[in-house]
């Protein structure tokens, strides 16, 4: 009998994020702490299910008109069309000219694959760059979807632990006309470092001069600031410019619906005559990947957006979220300074949004995860959801000890 073929099959990397999610649940330490995976978590270290959320959930069950067929292709709607306006703002003009439209996808996640598979089939871009670092997926994604050029631009610097504004610029003036630029909106993953509006104002510049094509991937728009139209201020500044562009959006974080998979794909263009045909292809598209998308989120997400009184109850809900990580920012810098932690901290609080690129090493990350049981990635990336006030001292002690006994 012949040799399978799946003996040929290599053992893939793995995927360090949930690899460590998995160290955190086999460790029996009763002071273990998750700061790896990029999920809210209250104070108490438990998953929140938004009080706006549960209410709309109950309402649809008790709706008898509701069923489970299917979604069109593109999704549902009245979901996409009030999602873009959140990101552009209902008044933007690019709204109000029709030169807008969007397709429900599977999150944000999702939402790249089908841009970078139109931007690559259909309108046959094949150079992509992403900051470095960036978030893990980005450059698979694209990779998967056939661009066999994708590099990275500047953005971290290590040494000031801010953003590496001139070696973006430089890189971004550097890159090949018609590249695919993935900009993060907001809240940077996983450097939790934006550029000032200023400095937006510049690499739109540089971007307009290139004639780069501009992708935002918006996974915490609200979640970031408490400020839906702050966390959006980029986007709606390159739309502005009168960039044809793309957005995704996700709805994992903002409005805690992770394994629902909502999110959006938004396209800005210049001619609204574009957008019929281009409908057509991500119908195609999307056909020959998943048919169509999930009911479920999208109807809660669609509610909460189209109805004015819950749409300020779950502002109030992000308020809470961003506020509480605001609050562990403080809380951790603080506390680190007390200690005489070796270095400056005061990073923790410049950084926004759910992660923070704390400067740890390998090294450092290991023995933090060895000695203390906590848990975060080799990059020095951690959750600040993770932390709450029943761990901070124990987090802000592990990090005090890793840097002033781990120095490689």
């Amino acid at each position: 009998m012949a040799s399978s073929r799946f003996c040929e099959v290599q053992q893939a990397p793995p995927i360090e994020v949930f690899a460590v999610s998995k160290a955190f649940t086999d460790s029996t330490s009763e002071k273990k702490v998750n700061l790896s995976v990029g999920a809210y978590r209250t104070d108490e270290g438990k998953p929140w299910v938004l009080p706006v959320v549960r209410k709309v959930e109950q309402e649809l069950a008790a709706d008898n008109t509701l069923n489970h067929e299917y979604l069109p292709i593109l999704g549902l709607e009245t979901f996409a069309t009030a999602a873009a306006k959140m990101l552009l703002g209902s008044t933007h003009p690019a709204i109000t000219g029709g030169r807008v439209t969007a397709v429900q996808t599977l999150s944000g996640t999702g939402g790249l694959r089908v841009a970078a598979e139109f931007l690559g089939r259909v309108l046959k871009y094949n150079t992509a760059y992403h900051s470095a670092p960036t978030w893990g997926n980005h450059n698979l994604i694209f990779k998967q979807a056939g661009f066999t050029n994708i590099a990275p631009y500047r953005y971290w610097d290590g040494e000031k632990r801010g953003l590496n504004f001139d070696g973006m610029i430089e890189d971004l003036s550097n890159a090949p006309e018609n590249s695919v630029i993935i900009l993060h909106a907001c809240a940077h993953n996983p450097t939790g470092v934006d550029p000032t509006q200023e400095q937006w104002k510049k690499i739109a510049d540089v971007m307009e001069k290139k004639k780069l094509f501009p992708l935002f991937d918006s996974a915490y728009q609200g979640f970031a600031s408490g400020d839906l139209d702050n966390d959006a201020w980029a986007v709606r500044y390159f739309a502005e410019r009168g960039f044809e562009m793309m957005g995704t959006q996700s709805f994992s974080k903002n409005f805690g619906l992770y394994n629902e998979r909502i999110g959006n794909l938004m396209v800005v263009v210049k001619d609204t005559a574009c957008i019929t045909p281009m409908r057509s292809q991500l119908t195609l598209l999307v056909r020959g990947s998943y048919s169509n998308p999930p009911c479920h989120g999208a109807r809660i997400v669609s509610r909460v957006l189209n109805d004015p009184a819950l749409f300020e109850e779950w502002k109030g809900c992000i308020r809470t979220m961003s506020g509480r990580i605001i609050e562990m920012r403080k809380g951790l810098r603080e506390r680190l300074e007390k200690l005489g932690t070796p270095g400056t901290w005061d990073h923790i609080t410049a950084q926004i949004g759910m992660f923070s690129f704390t400067g740890l090493t390998a090294a450092q990350a290991k023995h933090i995860a060895d000695k203390y049981h906590i848990f975060l990635l080799s990059s020095g990336r951690i959750n600040m959801c993770g932390i709450t006030t029943g761990n901070i001292d124990h987090v802000a002690e592990a990090i005090n000890d890793a840097v002033c006994n781990i120095t490689n």
